[in-house]
């Protein structure tokens, strides 16, 4: 297999450029601290293909709904990430030339993300007529100061002649977006000021019809450096620059520091009260020198892997792709803000717009349980709650009542535009449900689902009864047009999922109905009229089964399909997204995405062992895994009905999706939600993790190509440490109250 970067276990590492190759780095080099991220494009003049892209958590711009024939309950607009004002950028002169990796002799050239540091470096020789540097760029966002980012370019001569350098430090506001319909700006550049050494830019989002609200940001630099500083020039409209000139000797180096402040309109009420806040934080980060800075940045980050960190012995891709996963999780997202969410490209590109999916509820919230503290799950829980208005906005459209959480959303409105996406794939309302229960049989927290999830649960709810229908001719309630999590079927009747998660929804709201407080009941306001007609749904829900295969079938109509196995598809005809038009991809057996067996894992322990294996071994053959959360939940099934080998095989493919770029789609971003799904597959499929009652079970085992896994789990104010090597499993409990735990069957008592 061709691969991009180097095979190591803390490092995302290559010493090969290739131009063609380009984006794929940058995706896979992405830094971000969940304020902001940015990918690995070149801080300096790179004139070949590159998608500079630099996002804000948060900030993004409404634009036109633009379709050829306009359906009644359509969104007025979809959502865009707003590629930011460029704060990284640099110009680099050796004799008066500008260096450009597109045009330049070069060699040496080492790009290294270090995951265990969230520090990318980049480094080359370059030769320019009769001159030749050495350069070197180190960048990270500080996780210990969110606002800040950090630069340093070190340049070194290395030739046997005198080298006349210039260093231009920028805050360039002429940024667009490569996702945008026509070449738009999505910034207006407010203000520019500069001195000699530092600068600042403040910009707001152009104007929008839908009155939503516009982002101001304001980015301040301030560059230390041993070069001369040049005299101030005068801002252009657009842009602010500090220039740095002087002249190396042979063997003599020069170097930069770039320290930036970025902050929002989303923290601050007034422009003014927005600037204040960029220049005291400025000030604050000025008084400290870039080894301190460093240092408190790498503390946090060692505390992370501290609680997450699951080392592999024996396999280097598969420790590699596992930390990959963490690394770019974490980036994306760590609970510290209760307003932001996990997009699916997170900080890394700009496909697919929206700021949160489903994947969220489904595939982020069992990971963050088990290395966050809950508080982290919790924000995700309150993300929803705070957005209720617009849930009913979105029911409200589609002429139903309750809530309907959107597929894609920055606000609670609906912004997705595909017919079939967004207002059929409604099974998200039973995911959101699922993720309240998760965290509530996790932490054993029962004071949000009593509180403010009680009143989401019932929202659901009354969505849900007034979506479904009653068919006269069956008996039974059913759900009609929908799309289930495989996207690869639109537009279907009784899609199990779907209606399994309704009927559970159901049923689980009506429990929590009878816990919460005469004080929250009354505030609900659910009838017993109401809680007879739910119950009524979930006695009476039709859930598609077939008696001689022993399967839930997928939906109406899924067994008449011409059920050939993925096998007997051409090599070259895959992945089907990029060589089978829509039409013959909708006409065919092949599952995108685990649907059917997403419903058995989400509710594992419900089914027998005869009712796994056989709706695994069925539609296994049809999934082509061409979604980047597939192989995750197949992995676990398969380890949870002993199919060693395959669990593996799908392990290897879910934690590295991106760096072996399994569906030729990397260039684009990562696959961030995706990332979920490593640790998923160790956790819940290899050592064979559940919650039963309150308490942890095991079932560990070692896959053969490996020697030795570990990691550690949060758990009801417990660090527990679980190793698992050729002489069996140990657990040991690092931190918090002694505690019972089952393996295999049998009890153990931990305690430290």
């Amino acid at each position: 297999m061709k691969r991009t970067f180097e095979v190591t276990p803390w490092n995302i590492v290559t010493h090969d450029f290739k131009p063609e190759d380009k984006r794929l780095q940058e995706s896979m080099t992405s830094l971000g601290n969940g304020y902001m991220g940015m990918r690995g494009f070149f801080e300096e003049d790179y004139s070949g293909d590159t998608l500079n892209g630099i996002y804000l958590g948060g900030v993004w711009y409404p634009d036109k709904t633009r379709v050829g024939w306009w359906k009644n309950g359509y969104p007025d607009y979809f959502g865009k990430v707003v590629n930011a004002v460029n704060f990284i950028k640099m110009h680099i002169k050796i004799n008066g030339e500008a260096i450009d990796l597109a045009k330049d002799q070069f060699s040496d050239f080492e790009l290294n993300l270090d995951m265990k540091k969230a520090l990318l470096t980049r480094s080359f020789t370059v030769t320019k007529g009769d001159a030749k540097v050495a350069v070197e760029f180190v960048r990270f966002l500080s996780v210990a100061q969110p606002e800040l980012s950090v630069q340093r370019v070190r340049v070194q001569n290395v030739g046997s002649n005198k080298v006349d350098l210039v260093i231009d430090s920028a805050i360039d506001g002429d940024v667009k977006n490569e996702d945008a319909n026509y070449d738009e700006r999505f910034w207006e550049v407010l203000s520019t000021e500069q001195g000699t050494d530092s600068g600042n830019v403040l910009a707001e989002t152009t104007p929008n019809p839908f009155g939503t609200p516009r982002f101001t940001s304001g980015m301040e630099m301030r560059n230390v450096t041993d070069l001369t500083a040049d005299k101030v020039a005068q801002p252009s409209e657009k842009e602010v620059v500090n220039e740095f000139t002087g002249v190396l000797a042979p063997n003599e180096s020069a170097q930069l520091e770039k320290h930036v402040i970025i902050v929002t309109s989303r923290d601050y009420d007034t422009q003014a009260a927005l600037t204040d806040a960029m220049h005291q934080l400025s000030d604050k980060v000025a008084g400290q020198s870039y080894d301190e800075l460093l240092e408190a940045h790498e503390q946090v980050w060692a505390d992370r892997w501290n609680k997450s960190d699951i080392v592999i012995d024996g396999d280097t891709e598969a420790q590699q792709g596992i930390r990959f996963n963490l690394f770019e999780l974490f980036s994306t997202y760590y609970g510290e803000d209760s307003r932001l969410n996990i997009g699916p490209k997170g900080f890394t590109g700009e496909k697919y717009g929206g700021a949160t999916y489903w994947d969220t509820e489904a595939f982020a919230v069992p990971v963050y349980l088990g290395i966050t503290d809950p508080k982290v799950t919790r924000n995700l829980l309150m993300y929803r709650y705070k957005q209720l208005d617009g849930a009913y906005h979105n029911a409200k459209q589609q002429g139903l009542k309750g809530a309907l959480f959107p597929m894609v959303t920055f606000d609670g409105i609906e912004c997705h535009n595909e017919w079939e996406i967004t207002f059929e794939e409604i099974h998200r309302n039973g995911d959101i449900a699922f993720a309240i229960y998760n965290y509530t049989r996790y932490t054993g927290d029962t004071s949000y689902v009593l509180n403010e999830g009680s009143k989401v649960l019932t929202e659901i709810s009354r969505f849900w009864a007034d979506r479904v229908h009653y068919s006269q001719r069956n008996k039974n309630y059913m759900i009609h047009g929908v799309t289930g999590p495989d996207e690869y079927e639109n537009n279907v009747d009784n899609n199990w999922y779907t209606n399994i998660l309704a009927q559970w929804t159901l049923k689980y709201t009506l429990q929590i109905l009878k816990e919460v407080s005469p004080e929250q009941a009354k505030k609900l306001n659910v009838s017993e009229d109401e809680k007879k007609h739910w119950q009524d749904i979930v006695d009476n829900m039709y859930l598609p089964y077939d008696k001689d295969l022993n399967v839930f079938v997928q939906h109406d109509g899924f067994l008449d399909k011409d059920l050939k196995p993925v096998s007997e598809i051409p090599a070259d005809q895959l992945p089907l997204n990029q060589n089978w038009s829509w039409d013959k991809i909708l006409r065919s057996p092949y599952i995108k995405q685990g649907d059917v067996l997403q419903g058995i894992w989400d509710f594992i322990d419900d089914f027998t062992p005869e009712q796994k294996k056989s709706n695994f071994d069925f539609y296994e053959q049809y999934t082509v895994h061409e979604s980047s959360l597939s192989p995750a939940i197949y992995s676990v099934l398969a380890a949870d009905l002993h199919y060693e080998e395959k669990a593996v095989e799908l392990y290897e493919r879910t934690a590295r999706l991106d760096l072996d770029n399994y569906n030729n789609d990397t260039v684009d971003g990562l696959h961030i939600t995706a990332m979920t799904g490593g640790w998923i597959a160790v956790v819940q499929g290899f050592a064979g993790m559940r919650v039963r009652d309150g308490k942890l079970h095991y079932a560990p085992f070692l896959p053969k190509k490996w020697s030795h896994y570990s990691f550690r789990q949060v758990f009801r104010d417990r660090l527990i440490e679980v190793d698992v090597d050729q002489d069996g499993s140990h657990f040991k409990l690092i931190d918090g109250e002694p505690i019972t735990i089952d393996v295999a069957g049998k009890p153990v008592e931990l305690s430290k």
